[in-house]
């Protein structure tokens, strides 16, 4: 039962429900499970998922669930078991049922002011039918997890209410683009806006802010989709190099061009080219990118004759690009001509509230991508995250969730936990410098956590009135109690 509380934490539903699915499995020990979760306010089926457990290929390649139970238990409300359902009366018409020759069937209403949904559990890893016991455990967790999903979809909901990059979201390709914040839903403002068009793009931001992604999300949303998205870094070659790689060369062209060399741009055809950190261009190659602007031609080395690019340039750079004209380091025509439409990226400083999704992306993108067990943030690595400076953006919180999640995962831990994320030999990061001297982040969270106990004594430790006082919600109240250890006079857990 403790688990399914510590389960409701979770304010994503894909999670929260595959871990009850999961334990609910372990405990009846079923072969097959599945939840169906439906949001009353919506008038649509808001999730399904599934889960598979000790079958064959060839068992999971035949195999289903019967829509026809499902069916009976939203319609009754009533939980279905049968030992048979090929020989139950009840579903004797249904062709999924006759087709899969289903046995043995246990499906249970999820209940809070009505069937929110079901748990549909088939097949058992020893013989006969589901038991009475496995029958009481599981409207007693589907009781539970009903009243909990009711919660989750709830804030589901708020969260989709205000969330404001949602109205972007249904009709740009930015599924890379992470957050729900009002500085992440002005830049995919600007996104729609220039997307459709075929026009020139600026990005400036700080270094790791996620300028490569947004860039992918302009050409994947404009009408050049279908065609190459290539990437050149205009600082990581050298001039002559650059140029090779760039423009293309002749077979001769230098002495290393022993056959013609094929550019980038020449790739990019029909496309998009993304010319990332373009401020640290040569003088040189700045003559030639703006000539490609202005005319829409470029020459390849050692050639003679102009070639003509049907490309959309998008540049990027973490510089000042206005003050290295000023300087004279950069061409002021270029930088017009590249600055056509320019787009900020907000560093994540300014996005502070899309950490946790962040975290919980590239967490889970981690355990994927590596073949490890699913991982999960722990409320106090989420808290610990949140209230660091981030100087790397976005890049550097990556970085780190990667970082803990191999170190959880050493430790076969379910959860990474804030000492994965900065361990002793990094203590630093976290909030003490190497003279152990608070630094900033550590004095807020040591302020933070006086008023939180100063507001419990005075408010006689009701969460609802401190969640007031303090004008936070109550989850948020609960993970900072959580986070600094606090728990209530006379109890022997922490909150």
């Amino acid at each position: 039962m403790r688990q399914l509380l510590e389960l409701g934490l979770h304010d994503e539903v894909e999670t929260f429900l595959a871990k009850a699915l999961s334990l609910l499995i372990e405990l009846v020990q079923a072969r097959r499970g599945y939840i169906e979760l439906r949001d009353p306010s919506a008038g649509r089926t808001e999730s399904g998922f599934s889960m598979t457990r000790a079958l064959d290929d060839d068992a999971l390649a035949a195999g289903g669930f019967s829509r026809s139970v499902i069916s009976e238990t939203f319609a009754t409300g009533e939980t279905v078991v049968t030992a048979s359902a090929q020989a139950d009366p009840r579903f004797e018409h249904s062709g999924s049922v006759r087709m899969q020759r289903l046995e043995a069937v246990l499906c249970a209403p999820l209940t809070s002011s009505g069937v929110l949904g079901v748990i549909y559990l088939q097949d058992r890893t020893q013989p006969g039918s589901f038991t009475q016991e496995d029958v009481t455990r599981t409207e007693f967790i589907a009781r539970h997890l009903g009243r909990v999903a009711d919660r989750v979809l709830w804030r589901r909901r708020q969260r989709r209410e205000v969330d404001p990059t949602l109205p972007f979201r249904r009709t740009l390709e930015i599924a890379g683009l992470i957050g729900s914040s009002p500085a992440l839903a002005q830049v995919l403002q600007q996104v729609a806006l220039v997307a459709p068009l075929h026009i020139g793009v600026l990005l400036t931001g700080d270094s790791g802010t996620g300028k490569t992604q947004l860039a992918r999300s302009i050409h994947d949303s404009g009408p050049r989709a279908a065609r190459p998205f290539i990437e050149i870094n205009c600082a990581a070659l050298p001039e002559d190099l650059l140029e090779n790689e760039l423009f293309g060369a002749l077979p001769g062209a230098h002495s290393t061009a022993q056959r013609r060399v094929i550019g980038k741009l020449e790739t990019a055809e029909g496309g998009t080219l993304f010319l990332d950190e373009v401020a640290e261009l040569p003088p040189r190659s700045q003559a030639k990118l703006l000539q490609l602007l202005q005319s829409g031609t470029y020459f390849q080395l050692g050639g003679t004759s102009p070639c003509r690019a049907n490309v959309r340039i998008i540049a990027a750079t973490n510089a000042d690009l206005a003050s290295a004209v000023s300087e004279r380091r950069f061409r002021e025509d270029l930088f017009y001509r590249l600055s056509v439409f320019p787009i900020r990226l907000p560093s994540l400083a300014e996005r502070r509230g899309d950490i946790p999704a962040l975290a919980a992306h590239y967490c889970r993108a981690t355990c994927e991508a590596n073949g490890l067990p699913a991982l999960e943030l722990s409320v106090g690595a989420l808290s610990a995250l949140e209230y660091l400076p981030w100087s790397g953006n976005v890049r550097e919180l990556a970085h780190v969730v990667q970082a803990g999640v191999v170190r959880a995962h050493g430790e076969r831990v379910l959860r990474v936990e804030r000492r994965h994320l900065f361990p002793a030999e990094t203590q630093a990061a976290v909030g003490l410098d190497h003279d152990g001297h608070d630094t900033f982040q550590q004095a807020t969270r040591h302020f933070q956590e006086k008023l939180l106990r100063t507001t419990l004594v005075q408010h006689r430790w009701n969460v609802a009135a401190v969640a007031r006082a303090l004008d936070l919600t109550r989850a948020h109240v609960y993970n900072l109690l959580t986070t600094y250890r606090i728990s209530r006079p006379g109890s022997d857990d922490a909150l």
